[in-house]
């Protein structure tokens, strides 16, 4: 019999390894690791309230405590924290208490940063070594991010203070709890030593910063977005954040896809970037294709001085054909083990037709609604990040049908989508629109219309005995009985768990007489959300937990919250979410995972993956088209088809 005790030390140790993991090193001149006892200076607000996920239903997770920045980086495997400094953010703190906002979708993105003068932190540059700069914001439902100082930008506060800090500091280290990619360009005006996002990492977030910071770990997180130099630079930017219909013009090209393609010069760190503490040599060994895709085995070997993993990622570049193809896609990714220096591992990265083929909505191929690989050289690169992968193997390929579909989501309006031109400049052309409803279609497949025969004295466990058939249970349901297993039961449904999401199922008397129980769902991405006050475990944000591009870690940690859901019994929690990040000001990027649609896609099934080792399951949501807060229940996103294929749906 299995084991089901839920070791919560395990889970601990889990959700830290996996915050360690996540953490992605932008910058580091020969300042990390810091071993542990040096003199540290810690400034910045953020390090009292660390975030530990953003807002909303993707977040709120009742936990006992989340220990905050100087509680763990001055206990052990920590630093001499600079008494001064401390005491001079107690005295503001006492003054300035954390705000909290009016209530669902009111909280401040931001708290206000305790003003530095000159000679304060010249001060304490004498008396320590090194400076940590946090800087935290968080963002959520309901209300989106901006492109101005507290949201996506700093504000005047906290530009002064890496100004001073980081003139002043030796070493000056920038810790970013965010959940979400913020501005970078502050970087290149400040200079300081240091710069990594250590995410929104839950109860644990903490404790797998400081694993990082002193060198238990090394850092092997890698970006799950372009960062590229402003909002504007996005492909999605003229065409967000409206009130009433978005227009997704840039089709495809979403993230590195567009910036690899046409900006790559507006990018100031590419995706799938990262640093780590030693260096790694990764070769190809051979490269084979099958029935089914590509197989590329390559070695990586630690050739630096210290322990760590690394991602090796693979990409292809297709021709550009009658379709029009993104310089670079993402088709395959592995992570190593942990490899001692001198040490190698083997890693096979298998890439099916279908991860680099792409969707005919027009019929320019000759295969209208169809997956495609057309005819020409495919040229894969092999690297640890898009932009410095470098091209390894080609296959020569005729065109291919991978996947013969039918037109279900094409748009109704007329609008005008990004294509390379014949020189590889940005072009433009008419998105195909629908040719038929897929009402027509749908009612003509619809299954034969059983009659009601009202109560038979059929149970659901006659179903799972194989007495008989389910079509023959579901037959002695009337109308009313139907739709309420469809409408289910709303927030804290009083026949479940106690501060749940809501129960579907047997949601009624009538329901239960046949033997149908009520089944339990519970929000979300960051762990299990009960308004009724019950403490859960707080997990790491969507993007923390795809930055480690770790599927087997993900699965473990969420084994473990198959567990707790089992405990609080919960049938189904809603998550993971999988919403493309389109751009960079949605509210609620930090509960999904990334710009590119594989990566979204392994990850949450790894999730899943995990949950389904104990009997329950997970119920991806916001899945397609919502990436903008502000008026999401009444916008309409406008996307072709290609693009829902190819970018929206896939995951």
């Amino acid at each position: 019999m299995k084991n089901t005790m839920l070791e919560m030390t395990r889970y601990a140790a889990l959700a830290r390894q996996a915050v360690a993991e996540g953490v992605v090193l932008l910058k580091n001149e020969a300042v990390l690791p810091l071993a542990p006892g040096g003199r540290a200076a810690l400034f910045g607000y953020a390090q009292f309230h660390y975030y530990k996920s953003g807002t909303g239903s993707g977040g709120l997770v009742n936990v006992t405590h989340v220990p905050n920045l100087p509680e763990i980086l001055g206990g052990d495997g920590g630093y001499r924290l600079d008494a001064e400094v401390q005491a001079r953010y107690a005295a503001w703190l006492a003054d300035h208490p954390y705000e909290m906002g009016t209530g669902w979708a009111q909280e401040p993105w931001f708290q206000p940063e305790m003003p530095l003068d000159e000679e304060f932190v010249r001060a304490a540059a004498q008396r320590a070594d090194t400076a940590f700069i946090v800087i935290g914001r968080t963002a959520g439902e309901d209300q989106d991010n901006t492109n101005t100082p507290g949201s996506f930008l700093l504000t005047e506060d906290e530009e002064n203070m890496l100004a001073l800090v980081c003139r002043y500091f030796n070493k000056s280290v920038v810790l970013l709890n965010v959940g979400n990619i913020i501005d970078m360009q502050w970087v290149a005006r400040y200079a300081p030593d240091a710069v990594a996002y250590i995410w929104q990492g839950g109860q644990e977030g903490c404790r797998g910063v400081l694993d990082v910071l002193n060198g238990t770990v090394s850092p092997s997180g890698k970006l799950p977005d372009t960062i590229a130099r402003t909002p504007a630079d996005y492909p999605a930017a003229d065409h967000y954040g409206a009130d009433d219909r978005n227009f997704y013009a840039e089709d495809i090209y979403v993230g590195y896809r567009y910036f690899e393609t046409f900006a790559p010069e507006k990018v100031l760190y590419p995706f799938g970037f990262g640093l780590s503490y030693t260096k790694f040599e990764v070769q190809l060994l051979s490269a084979d294709e099958n029935a089914d895709g590509i197989t590329a085995v390559a070695t990586v070997k630690n050739i630096g001085a210290r322990p760590g993993k690394e991602v090796v990622q693979l990409y292809c570049t297709a021709p550009q054909g009658l379709l029009g193809k993104p310089a670079k896609v993402l088709c395959a990714f592995a992570k190593t083990k942990t490899l001692a220096p001198g040490k190698s591992q083997t890693l096979m990265l298998t890439a099916p037709w279908r991860n680099f083929a792409s969707y005919d909505d027009s019929g320019a191929t000759g295969y209208k609604s169809a997956f495609v690989l057309e005819a020409g050289d495919y040229i894969f690169s092999l690297g640890t990040d898009v932009r410095h992968a470098a091209e390894t193997f080609t296959v020569i390929l005729p065109l291919m049908v991978v996947e013969q579909q039918e037109s279900a989501a094409a748009p109704a309006a007329v609008f005008e989508r990004l294509r390379p031109g014949a020189d590889g400049s940005p072009a433009w052309e008419s998105v195909p629109t629908e040719a038929e409803l897929p009402e027509t279609r749908c009612v003509a497949r619809l299954p034969k219309e059983r009659p009601q025969t009202g109560d038979k004295g059929i149970r659901l466990q006659d179903v799972a005995d194989g007495k008989v058939d389910m079509a023959d249970f579901v037959a002695q349901f009337s109308d009313d009985e139907l739709c309420t297993i469809v409408r289910g039961e709303g927030m804290n449904s009083p026949r479940v768990t106690p501060g749940t999401a809501g129960a579907i199922g047997g949601v009624s008397d009538a329901l239960q007489h046949y033997g149908l129980p009520a089944a339990c769902c519970s929000d979300g991405p960051s762990g299990i959300r009960m308004d009724c006050g019950t403490v859960a475990f707080a997990m790491p944000n969507g993007t923390c937990l795809a930055a480690t591009f770790n599927e087997d870690l993900s699965e473990e940690l969420y084994s473990m919250e198959g567990l707790e859901l089992r405990k609080n019994h919960v049938d189904t929690l809603l998550g993971p979410g999988i919403n493309i990040h389109r751009h960079p000001l949605n509210g609620r990027n930090f509960e999904y995972f990334s710009e590119d649609p594989l990566l979204t896609g392994k990850m949450a099934c790894a999730q899943l993956r995990g949950l389904h080792r104990w009997g329950v399951t997970g119920t991806i949501k916001h899945f397609a088209a919502n990436n903008q807060e502000h008026r999401r229940h009444f916008v309409e996103s406008v996307i072709s088809e290609r693009a829902l294929r190819e970018i929206y749906l896939r995951g």
